[in-house]
């Protein structure tokens, strides 16, 4: 995912990837609207599947990004749990309202004109109304939530997964929603005029405070599952198979 340009600082390529290892609490986050993220059944011989050509050096991959998540993200997390919840709440809500405009246009990009009109409404409404995003009045007034990003739009236009990549310090990813990552971003017009690396502050603390507001999820699921690679990577792409369809 390029967030930076050619001569960004090289720590400033470590943060934004590490970042991004952050996802499954961005996902926990999401429960609230969306409590089936990782309900799946590893049974099913007809679930959908993905290659993984690359699965052995994708296991040490996964087994680096779990101990950075436990050793560094999480830690950090839990200790912005002394900020009362409701607060971390506002926060989640101003970051995860910066993503409205790339949903909106990747619901056009798909000829999903309600949605696309769902998504502009909430972002003009929480902007206003809700004070740059921190409070969420577009639900109060039934405006439900619906997100759409580039990964899904190629998928609605027939390009298949290609293969299961577990991308460094990011996850479980594909090489169809690697691409599709890099493109929301440059797609976003709240990150056109800011400077990268306040693009990559922007994602770190999001990405923490979102962090912080998940009950240890990742790891539940990690510590009970028979093989977590492949419970993570049979999640993935159910979510991603429902996230297309629905």
């Amino acid at each position: 995912m390029r967030l930076f340009s050619e001569t960004a600082h090289p720590l400033s390529r470590l943060l934004v990837l590490l970042v991004f290892l952050a996802c499954s609490g961005h996902a926990a986050y999401a429960q609230e609207d969306d409590d089936d993220f990782f309900i799946f059944d590893e049974e099913e011989d007809d679930s959908p599947s993905i290659a993984d050509p690359l699965e052995g050096l994708n296991r040490v991959t996964f087994a680096l990004n779990d101990k950075l998540y436990r050793g560094v993200l999480k830690p950090v997390a839990r200790g912005l749990r002394v900020i009362p919840a409701p607060v971390r709440r506002s926060g989640a809500n101003f970051f995860d309202n910066l993503g409205s405009p790339v949903s909106a246009m990747n619901a056009l990009l798909q000829f999903d004109l309600p949605n696309t009109g769902t998504e502009l409404s909430r972002f003009l409404i929480n902007t206003s109304i809700g004070l740059l995003g921190f409070f969420d009045p577009a639900s109060d007034l039934g405006i439900a939530r619906d997100r759409e990003d580039l990964g899904q739009t190629l998928a609605k236009w027939g390009f298949g997964h290609g293969f299961y990549l577990v991308l460094p310090f990011r996850g479980g990813s594909s090489l169809r929603d690697g691409l599709g990552s890099a493109g929301n971003t440059a797609m976003n017009p709240v990150y056109w005029d800011l400077h990268n690396d306040a693009i990559i502050g922007i994602n770190i603390v999001g990405a923490e405070i979102a962090l912080s507001l998940d009950q240890d999820t990742y790891e539940s699921f990690y510590d009970s599952a028979l093989d977590p690679y492949i419970f993570f990577r049979s999640a993935y792409v159910q979510n991603r198979a429902g996230s297309v369809t629905e």
